[in-house]
């Protein structure tokens, strides 16, 4: 279930892409029409996709023209859009709707490129279900970890203080995996489910000692993931990560984890196809 994006957080990337990208106006724009006569444009898709982004894309012009109208608006987030078909039409004056163009499409394009990926993921490797990470643009995490919920998987962890995964440096540091884990519970709440990364069947039987509440399988290929996951035999949730493409997703569907966390759907998407003209 994706949650919503509050408009104080929308509102902050809309101005810091207007001034990006208008600063003190359109000098093109501006010049031509100095009426700034009313103006008609259809945003189109031009491939079939996840749509994600639509209310960012409205607080632009918003932000540009208090008496902006959208009609022909069928689509929400999360929907799929064939190609061809017209996600939205904006009513404003010319030069507002000139003005926010680019800004507007740029974070159509990126947040569907996200959901529209993260869709294909989620339906090659089903039943595992899917995780993002912390791959992601700096300062722009919550947006695309909202693109990924539009697309269908799971928001994994936020940031570092909202779950506990003990990581191989951690282990190497504290001297193994018991002794992260113990330490863990002595300074964290009951409450807070313990994840830990092991790179084999080794590290696997530590972590089950020590009664962790998810396992994560990092860098392993498929025969060693089988093993592992028939060693857990659902004493606790696995997780499968570490180098995973999506000609990798067939095989890891049979695996029966509970889960697979994959950072390209953040960090390698690719945008969308998103035309607006002007009728």
């Amino acid at each position: 279930m994706k949650s919503s994006l509050d408009k104080k957080t929308i509102d902050l990337l809309v101005m810091n892409a207007l001034a990006e990208d208008i600063h003190d106006g359109d000098i093109t724009s501006r010049s031509i029409f100095l009426d700034n006569k009313p103006a008609t444009a259809e945003v189109i898709a031009r491939e079939t996709m996840i749509l994600c982004g639509l209310d960012v894309f409205q607080a632009v012009f918003k932000k540009l023209d208090a008496k902006v109208t959208f009609s022909s608006g069928k689509f929400s987030d999360g929907d799929e859009v064939l190609a061809g078909e017209i996600i939205i039409k904006v009513q404003c004056g010319v030069v507002p709707l000139l003005e926010g163009e680019r800004s507007a499409l740029n974070i159509l394009q990126w947040l569907s490129g996200i959901a529209t990926l993260t869709d294909r993921y989620v339906k090659k490797v089903a039943p595992v279900k899917v995780l993002d990470t912390r791959k992601t643009t700096p300062g722009l995490r919550v947006f695309e970890k909202y693109a990924v919920a539009c697309g269908g998987a799971i928001n994994h962890r936020f940031g570092l203080y909202d779950q506990v995964l003990i990581k191989d440096n951690h282990i190497e540091a504290a001297g193994g995996i018991s002794n992260a884990v113990s330490a863990i519970r002595k300074n964290v709440s009951d409450n807070k489910k313990i994840e830990v990364e092991v790179q084999s069947v080794e590290e696997v039987k530590e972590a089950l000692e020590s009664h962790v509440d998810i396992i994560m399988l990092d860098n392993m290929v498929i025969d060693t993931m089988h093993q592992c996951i028939t060693l857990i035999d659902g004493k606790a949730k696995t997780e499968i990560s570490g180098g995973i493409t999506f000609d990798r997703l067939e095989e890891i569907s049979t695996t029966g984890a509970d889960f697979v966390s994959i950072g390209a759907l953040t960090h390698s998407a690719p945008a969308v196809d998103i035309s607006m003209n002007i009728k």
